[in-house]
This record gives C-alpha cells, structure tokens and sequence, in this order.
C-alpha cells in the first residue's frame, strides 16, 4: 500500500473528507494517504452525482437573485476561495457553490443567503426525500467554517426532493422542493463537531492507519465499508464479514471473543432470522432444503405460468408527467411462458424506444403477451406489484388489467427468503444474483454486456431521454438490454424446475463439504 503521507493537500480537511471520517476513521486516512485503494467511481455512481447536480439547478432557481461562483476544473477550484471573497466584497446577497476556509478547514458550499455583510443561513441540496443525520453532520461542519471564519449563521436549512411531488408540464421547483429548517438539530452537534473536527485532524497528522475493523463503522456505512476492508485484509471464506447485513455491535462482539468463522459463532449470540439460518446452513456444512414447504409453494402454482420480470427507468427529478421522484417507470419486460408441466417454453418481450411515456405502448404489449389466468411468476413481488399498482394509477384504461395481475403474481423468491432453501454461498441473501450461480450454475450473467440492474436503467435512460449514441449503437445496446432481462426470467425458469426436481426426488440431498 503506498503511503503518500503528508503531500500537499492532507493536512487540509474538506467537508466531504469529514464524512468520510464520520463513517470510518480508516475512511478518511485511506482517502488522504493510500486512495489507490479505494474503489474508482464507476459510471453509475457518476450517473448518481450528475442528478445530484440537476437537482442543485433547480434549487439555484428558488433564489433568482443568486450569483454561481463554483467551477469547471481543477485550476477553477484552486481560485474558488479567492472569487468567493470577490463576490461577497462586490455586494452579492446569495452565492451558489461558495467557498470558505478557516485554518485548514474547507468547505464548499451549495446556497448561502446573506442577510447582512456578516450575518447568512445555510442551505445544503440533498437528493433524498427526507432529511438524514449525516445531513445534519454536514451542515455542522459548514456552520463551523463559516462561524470561525467570521460570519454569523442565522438559519440552516436542508433542501431536500419531495417525494409526492407529482410532475405536470415543466418541472416547478417550488413544488419538487421542501426546506426544512435544521437548525437547532445542528446546533445540539456543536461540541461534537469540534471533538469530531480534532479527531479528524489526527487521523490525517498519523502515519499509522487507524483500526479498519467494521466494529467502528458509522452512519450506515457498513455495506460500502466492508468492500473495501476485503481490499486491504485478506479474509476466510465463511467469516463473520460474510453474514447477512452485520451490525457494527455486532461485529464488535464477535472480534472481543476472538471469533472469525461464521462455524464457530456459539449459539449464545443473538443473530437474525436470515443470519441464524446463514451460520446454520454453514454449520451443517451444506444445503438446508425443506423439501415439503417448497412442495407446498409448488402446488400452489397454476398453469400456465407467466415468468415475468420489468426493467425501469428512474431520476430525482421525474422525466413524465403524471410521474414522482424516484418512480421506477417499466420501459421493458421479459415474459417466459409455460403452458403445462411438459410444455414448450416460449418467450415473449418488449423494450420501449422513444422518449415518451413507455407504460402506455408497455401495457398494450404486455395485456397482448400474458393471459387472463394463470400464476404471474416474479422475484421480488414487492417490485413488480408497486410498478402495476403505480401503473394502474396512471392508466385508468389498464387498471383492471393491472389489478388482477397483481392478484396472480407469486414470488419465486420466498423459498430462498423463508429458509426453505439455503446455501452458504448465498451468504444470507435471496437475490437471484446469489442464489442462481449454486443452484443453475450452468446459468451466468457473466456472459453477457450488461450484467445487472443499474447499469441497464442507466444505458437505457442515456439512449432514450439523452439521446446518446448512433442509431447503430442504440439499437446495439437495445439487444443487449433485452438479453440481459431474457436472462432474469429464464433464470426464473430454470430455478423453478430445479425446484421441482427436489420435490420429485426422495433421496437426500448431495451434502458437499465447505471445510
């Protein structure tokens, strides 16, 4: 690991570095000294940072008579500080993306509004539907830069999405907005900004990296956390890191009784359901299948039956009409259809290609391709209901269609979720990403261009709403999408038979060694 301690830029402690430090001390020193380390931000958390920024643009439009200092490169960012003291020397009563240092504190900040020379209130934009802690920490640290930089902070607020906000024609800030006033929940942080502050400080003063253990994780940074712990200690297959949505108490525990292994977790602990029948199945050393529940979730099928599966498409700020925040649009499906145990597999699917609305066109298709009876197969039926349920909303025309969709759909994943199957290697979790390579292995995302979820809602947003790409090159990414939701649905299929198969099969269940 290489150490570039104390280069030019470490001992200076920005607001973002002090989340990270919030979240792990490990965090932040990792990101001043050894940030090789760290994961590279990949397309689709850049997609994520890009609506995070549209949003900021609508905020700016709550303040007309604000003026944008901020900046488009690197040597922009060096003279911020600089331009933001031009601006408030030249009269400037709001600023937009600001910067102010202290000492060797730096923040930028979204919206100050000056209500004097030396009197503001703070505004942060956030992406989120409500107002979250780590808000209210980083909000702390901003009115800590501008208080010992000379100025009173008068109001802090959080700008944050609203998340009934319904779109109508073009999009109304004042109603895709709400800002709410934190200030008090910030103060009540003061003295532990300024302890947090000066422990921050002495993480990036130590040549020694602090204790990496996920015990001293923080503000829910558990499952970006231990990524990158795997990264820099090499750790058993099986071990308690491996467990189903771990606290950090817990993992605390575990390591004071000198415990690495999943198999040597004593009884007396308190796990979850999902984790206590994870450590059980690895205990067993191998598959744990209740072969008369499955049978039981079988029989209550009815043929045929209709494998379906949606992709969406989803933005902070809704690209329809008649749509919310964050609503997860279908624009595409896959249908595998089994018309009697012994039937031939058929396939049908549909992918919308044209920046308008895609439920109307996806309906028709769709009401055309699935019969009138019949179990509607899915994972996760929590998903696939809420979009017909948002769908039948929307299209009064389709809500009976939609409705009685949604009294046929059976979740293919609740054998895997209730315990009626489990395998160590899906290491506590009922996706069909983890349960598909142990129980079709023959069967791999691996093999195709666009192997999950996000990555197919962020291509097909870029092709269709952006407008990215040749015609060649759309139409390319078209067949890649529809293979890679054909595969959710076969995987479906395939797991189904395996299914049927255990239930046919009374011999007891090969047990393959895991030690």
């Amino acid at each position: 690991m290489q150490n570039n301690f104390q280069n030019s830029s470490t001992m200076n402690l920005t607001k973002t570095e002090y989340l990270l430090f919030l979240k792990h001390r490990a965090w932040l020193w990792l990101k001043k000294f050894a940030k090789e380390t760290l994961p590279p931000i990949d397309a689709n958390t850049q997609a994520v940072f890009d609506a995070g920024n549209r949003l900021e643009d609508y905020a700016e439009k709550l303040f007309p008579e604000g003026f944008r200092i901020g900046f488009n490169s690197y040597d922009e960012y060096l003279t911020l500080s600089l331009r933001t003291v031009n601006a408030i020397s030249d009269g400037h009563k709001v600023l937009f993306q600001a910067r102010f240092d202290v000492g060797n504190l730096t923040c930028l900040t979204d919206i100050v509004e000056f209500t004097s020379p030396k009197k503001l209130r703070l505004y942060e934009v956030k992406s989120s539907t409500k107002v979250k802690p780590e808000h209210e920490y980083d909000l702390a640290f901003q009115a800590h830069v501008l208080e010992n930089s000379g100025f009173e902070v008068e109001k802090i607020s959080v700008i944050h999405v609203n998340k009934s906000y319904i779109r109508s024609g073009d999009v109304d800030p004042k109603q895709l907005l709400v800002i709410v006033d934190v200030t008090e929940a910030v103060r009540e942080k003061c003295d532990v900004t300024n302890e947090n502050i000066r422990g921050a400080l002495e993480v990036i003063s130590s040549k020694e990296m602090p204790d990496i253990s996920p015990r001293h994780c923080h503000l829910n940074s558990m499952s970006d956390w231990l990524p990158i712990f795997r990264c820099i200690k090499e750790i058993p297959e099986y071990s308690i890191y491996d467990l189903s949505i771990p606290s950090a108490q817990l993992i605390g525990d575990l390591e004071d009784q000198n415990i690495l292994l999943m198999k040597d977790i004593p009884d007396s602990v308190k796990l979850t359901e999902k984790q206590l029948a994870q450590v059980h199945a690895v205990k067993e050393q191998h598959q744990i299948i209740d072969r008369d529940g499955i049978k039981t979730f079988l029989d209550g099928l009815t043929y045929p039956l209709y494998f379906l599966d949606y992709e969406t498409c989803a933005d902070v700020v809704p690209p329809y009409d008649r749509t919310t925040p964050y609503q997860q649009v279908p624009c595409q499906y896959s249908l595998h259809i089994l018309d009697t145990p012994t039937g031939n597999l058929r396939h049908t699917e549909y992918i919308h290609k044209t920046p308008e609305l895609p439920i109307q066109s996806l309906a028709s298709a769709l009401q055309n391709d699935i019969g009138n009876k019949g179990s509607v197969i899915v994972w996760y039926a929590k998903f696939e209901t809420t979009r017909n349920n948002e769908m039948a909303e929307i299209l009064p025309e389709y809500r009976k269609f939609f409705i009685d969709l949604n009294d046929r759909v059976v979740d293919l994943m609740s054998p895997f979720s209730e315990g009626m199957f489990v395998d160590p290697a899906f290491m506590g979790s009922a996706s069909i990403k983890k349960v598909l390579p142990v129980v079709v292995p023959e069967l791999s995302y691996k093999t195709l261009t666009i192997q999950e979820g996000q990555t197919a809602q962020r291509l097909w947003m870029q092709a269709v709403l952006a407008d990215m790409g040749t015609d060649d090159e759309k139409e390319k990414l078209f067949q890649d999408l529809l293979r890679y939701c054909e595969l959710d649905t076969l995987a479906m299929v395939r797991i189904y038979e395996k299914l049927r198969e255990l239930t046919k099969n009374k011999a007891e269940t090969k047990q393959t060694a895991l030690f």
